[in-house]
């Protein structure tokens, strides 16, 4: 059974595929998606929170995500890029989402709706991405660990 937060990723990693290859405004998606028989199982206020401010914040994201990329985010699968937006959204303005909770909810994203090792890919940039945009409680974790 997924969770209402797991179900508001799901509909925000469509959304955000939808915006990259067809244009259209986050709005009009925002309302197709809501539409979907299943989407009154997710947590709304999170999808809205995920689909606009990623969307609205790609240039920071990204320039975020560069030093973690083996490859320029335009060049991404368009499945992997919509993932590590969400999740670099989540690292930097979601505090509260543990960085562990957003690195799985993306690793389980891409075993969804990725290619074969999509979710390897994903896994190894937020693990990179971590320590920069969430020293302080990457650090903690690594000292509750030894």
């Amino acid at each position: 059974m997924k969770s209402a937060r797991r179900r508001a990723r799901e509909y925000a990693v469509q959304g955000l595929y939808q915006w990259q290859l067809a244009g259209t405004r986050v709005g009009d998606i925002e309302r197709s998606l809501a539409e979907d028989s299943e989407f009154a199982e997710a947590d709304r206020a999170l999808f809205v929170q995920l689909l606009h401010g990623a969307s609205s914040n790609v240039e920071a994201l990204e320039a975020a995500l560069r030093p973690a990329l083996d490859r320029a985010p335009d060049v991404l699968s368009p499945i992997e890029r919509a993932i590590l937006l969400l999740a670099t959204f989540e690292f930097v303005h979601m505090p509260e989402t543990p960085y562990r909770v957003v690195i799985n909810e993306a690793i389980e994203l891409a075993k969804t709706f990725g290619g074969t090792d999509g979710h390897k890919y994903v896994n190894g940039v937020l693990d990179k991405l971590a320590p920069t945009l969430r020293p302080h409680e990457k650090a903690g974790a690594r000292n509750r660990a030894q």
